[in-house]
């Protein structure tokens, strides 16, 4: 267990950061300072870091021995009003925290495949089982915040192409999304189902970088 928050933790909170940065990176493309000046659009974790969210939830999953792994970091702040185009701008930013997981997911696989190559063959452990990390976070973050739980980023892009009432009263159950998530990932198949894929994408992934057929 100690071998595994030594590794795991860090490249979780590593993770929700970059997946918060992207949101701000792109809403600034999109014409919404608000990250920035509000100093998030930064890859420095304080201003980041949710006490619950990215600490005690995790560490709690942990030390509980719980098969389900996840966390958070604080929202970074966006203003809708200030797009260029309310409705594009809210789907890509929201596909942005997603999108950049997915590539730190393939960013580690490719660090491990490069080690293994640079190292002929000799992978250090910790480095083999950082880099699986990486993979099986990034995956999971990725696929979790696209489920289509208010306030979730997969909610956003299900919002957008709904009648106005109706995507108003849906985004409304924000304030009971993490209940939700909880719910879904423990007492439905879900939970396994998400797992399961993260599970063999990054089996897969791994046997790939270290060149096993």
């Amino acid at each position: 267990m100690n071998e595994s928050l030594v590794f795991l933790l860090p490249v979780l909170l590593f993770s929700v950061i970059v997946h918060e940065y992207a949101h701000g990176y792109v809403a600034e493309w999109w014409g919404d300072p608000t990250a920035r000046m509000l100093g998030r659009l930064t890859l420095n974790p304080v201003p980041h870091i949710d006490l619950f969210g990215s600490i005690l939830v995790p560490l709690f999953l942990l030390l509980s021995g719980s098969s389900i792994l996840f966390g958070w970091a604080k929202p970074v702040p966006v203003t809708l009003e200030n797009f260029r185009d309310r409705k594009w701008g809210d789907i890509t930013v929201s596909l942005a925290g997603p999108a950049s997981n997915i590539l730190l997911a393939f960013a580690f696989a490719a660090a491990l495949f490069v080690t293994r190559v640079i190292s002929g063959g000799a992978i250090s452990p910790g480095i083999q089982l950082l880099c699986e990390y990486g993979i099986f976070i990034n995956f999971i973050l990725a696929v979790f915040n696209m489920l289509p739980v208010p306030p979730l980023d997969g909610s956003h892009v299900v919002a957008n192409f709904l009648p106005r009432p109706m995507a108003y009263s849906y985004q409304s159950t924000g304030r009971y999304g993490l209940i939700i998530v909880l719910l879904l990932l423990v007492f439905t198949p879900v939970g396994g189902v998400v797992f399961g894929v993260t599970r063999i994408w990054t089996w897969t992934m791994v046997r790939l970088a270290l060149g096993i057929g």
